[in-house]
């Protein structure tokens, strides 16, 4: 009873409990206050960083739509204008933001893309931006290529829509509607299944006590829960913005250009100098990561090997790679498989399916692919037969220098509250550091999210919740020697708003990888 006031979920206390039955004679008082501190030290982290978030979003209010933020009565100012610039300047550019009705904004929050490029040779950066949070922002891009450039300065939210859409997202799980298959033998019965289940009807709970991971679907009759094989997935008819902010969000389509007057600016090399070293593991803190250039990527600080047909053969020989994510990683074993079909390295994979992909190699190399776990958010049914969370893939993984992880997930957890991505990106972080103390040289790579279109349903799977999903990812991984792939930063250089981009942009996402594996 002295243990009924502890706040934990109900799997942990039940699981606890059944742990008091078997350890007695004061084992427990050794055993459940190092599990509950793990748990705290968990929950104290996520609110920290849900904290860090909520400081960056705009928490405001507005009664009519002529009083948020308009892209066309906005000002964009070229603060260090001159006629050349020299390749490794900063291009300086002042935004004041203004209604609808011609007011100035006060507060800020607004949600741009931001880039420069130079169509003519298919160049192209990001760039970066300061938030004065008085209607005034400081844009400033890094010019790094010769030739004449362009800038684009593209509202995506304004801020009253930017604070609609985490208002939103902070409510409940769902916007989401799971259906799970059962089979017992000739029977087949679907059922309701999801993250929380508002139902006094008997559960099946898939319960990973350690990593507080849980997930429910309604128990089907005398069918056991083991007999759980397939999931699909459709969005719930609801949502949680009010009737004024839907209209905002759809009266202001994303991506709406501010004016400028400026025009194209010409740059030149003024210099020789450029940087050799290789590229190192461990987040940057530079932005932009690199930008685009005749459809090659190249990173800001650092020097890469182009790996064509025959080089990515022998860097990827007697190699393990192991995948664990979306089908953006799919996405690069799709890739692999492609580019080098010519020399018969792969063996042909069946994706008909979704969910655990082997691909073994003739000249011993070994390429797995395999989702992660709940929440996959699909209309087609997968496998739940070899379901487990990214966490335990690695904890699996012997490692040593042969041997490259990497992670991407984002996508499918746009629809729910973020304090699960991020306790989901915490327990594969400890995952991390538990496979860097039995194997320091396992290579261990981050990608975080691709972009995607905006004509969408934004309340769930709007560009935003991903943005806030890959500022929660840097500040979970800072400080771990991993690699990072920011294809977030690629996107936007690339101009590509596709969830799945195109067959340039994974080549140099892999291209990058293959730099840090070799």
């Amino acid at each position: 009873s002295s243990f009924s006031t502890i706040s934990l979920p109900l799997f942990l206390c039940t699981s606890f409990w059944r742990v008091c039955i078997y350890f007695c004679n004061g084992q427990l008082l050794q055993a459940f206050p190092v599990c509950y501190k793990k748990t705290q030290l968990i929950q104290k982290e996520v609110k920290k960083i849900l904290a860090k978030l909520d400081q960056q979003i705009p928490n405001v209010s507005f009664s009519d739509t002529r009083t948020t933020t308009s892209p066309e009565d906005s000002k964009a100012i070229l603060l260090n204008q001159k006629d050349n610039y020299c390749v490794g300047e900063q291009l300086m550019v002042l935004l004041d933001m203004f209604d609808h009705m011609g007011k100035r904004k006060a507060y800020g929050g607004d949600f741009f893309k931001v880039r420069i490029y130079s169509p003519s040779i298919q160049a192209g950066a990001s760039g970066h931006i300061m938030d004065y949070r008085n209607g005034t922002y400081l844009v400033s891009f890094t010019l790094l290529w010769e030739g004449p450039i362009r800038v684009s300065l593209l509202l995506m939210h304004p801020s009253e829509g930017v604070s609609a859409l985490w208002k939103a997202r902070k409510k409940v799980y769902d916007k989401i509607a799971f259906t799970g298959k059962y089979l017992n033998g000739t029977s087949e019965v679907s059922v309701e299944c999801g993250f929380v289940m508002n139902t006094s009807e008997e559960l099946c709970k898939y319960l990973d006590e350690r990593d507080e991971e849980a997930f429910y679907c309604l128990k089907p009759g005398n069918i056991p829960c083991e007999a759980f094989v397939q999931l699909m997935s459709k969005n719930s008819p609801i949502s949680y913005l009010t009737a004024l902010e839907m209209e905002l969000l759809d009266s202001i389509h994303p991506g709406v250009e501010i004016p400028q007057k400026f025009g194209q600016i010409q740059v030149s090399v003024c210099t020789t100098e450029m940087s050799i070293q290789k590229c190192n593991f461990g987040l940057s803190s530079h932005h932009p990561t690199g930008f685009a250039w005749q459809n090659q990527w190249y990173p800001r600080f650092c020097s890469i090997t182009i790996f064509r047909t025959l080089k990515i053969t022998t860097c990827l020989e007697r190699k393990l790679i192991l995948f664990l994510g979306d089908s953006t990683l799919r996405q690069w074993l799709e890739y692999f498989m492609k580019y080098l079909k010519s020399r018969k390295t792969l063996i042909q994979t069946d994706f008909s399916e979704i969910g655990r992909l082997f691909s073994p190699l003739l000249e011993n190399i070994q390429i797995h692919w395999k989702k992660h776990g709940h929440p996959f958010v699909t209309t087609s049914e997968y496998m739940t037969t070899d379901h487990s969370y990214a966490a335990r893939e690695i904890d699996t993984v012997a490692g040593d220098k042969d041997t490259a992880i990497v992670v991407s997930l984002g996508q499918h957890f746009r629809p729910f509250p973020i304090e699960l991505f991020i306790r989901r990106m915490i327990n594969i972080r400890e995952a991390v550091q538990r496979l860097f103390l039995r194997s320091p040289e396992t290579k261990v790579i981050i990608k975080s999210e691709n972009l995607r279109k905006t004509d969408i349903d934004l309340e769930r799977f709007g560009d935003f919740h991903g943005y806030t999903q890959m500022l929660a990812v840097k500040d979970i991984f800072q400080g771990l020697n991993v690699g990072f792939i920011d294809a977030w930063d690629m996107s936007i250089a690339y101009d590509t708003s596709d969830v799945h981009p195109p067959y340039h942009v994974v080549g140099n996402q892999i291209n990058l990888f293959l730099n840090y594996i070799c």
